[in-house]
């Protein structure tokens, strides 16, 4: 998947259905992209749904920005995060951003994608998605003394 090009959803669908047009007129698709400026495969990907069904090729309006969190609901998050993960059904309380996402989509009901998930840990909530700090249980004392 590649940048969606800028235009309305009318006029990407025109664009789209202009290339099918021009091929089935006789041009080849690597033209017709070169022609329309989009990717060859685009061109054929449009093919491919107008022969299946010609309402395939329509652009889905663009659904706008994602839904984030209000500034209150990070700060209940942070308070479901400070209970540590196995509160949350985890089998330890390594609080990875994974986890953080899905207990966003729980409580929350908003799709965070992952990394995502881990700028808003690193920004928003001060802290790195890694396991707790401790010391190693087996600390040799003789060679740090040395």
């Amino acid at each position: 998947m590649g940048m969606r090009p800028i235009g309305t959803a009318d006029e990407l669908e025109r664009r789209r259905r202009r290339a099918v047009e021009l091929v089935k007129r006789g041009e080849s698709p690597a033209k017709v992209a070169y022609f329309l400026g989009c990717g060859r495969s685009s061109v054929y990907t449009w093919l491919k749904a107008d022969r299946e069904d010609a309402r395939k090729v329509a652009a889905r309006p663009h659904p706008g920005p994602t839904p984030r969190l209000s500034d209150e609901q990070i700060e209940e998050l942070e308070g479901l995060l400070l209970r540590g993960a196995r509160a949350h059904g985890w089998p330890n309380d390594l609080w990875s951003a994974h986890r953080v996402a899905e207990v966003i989509r729980r409580r929350f009901g908003v799709i965070y994608h992952v990394e995502h998930a881990r700028k808003l840990i690193r920004r928003r909530l001060n802290r790195s998605s890694q396991r707790p700090q401790k010391r190693a249980r087996q600390r040799n004392e003789a060679k740090i003394a040395r």
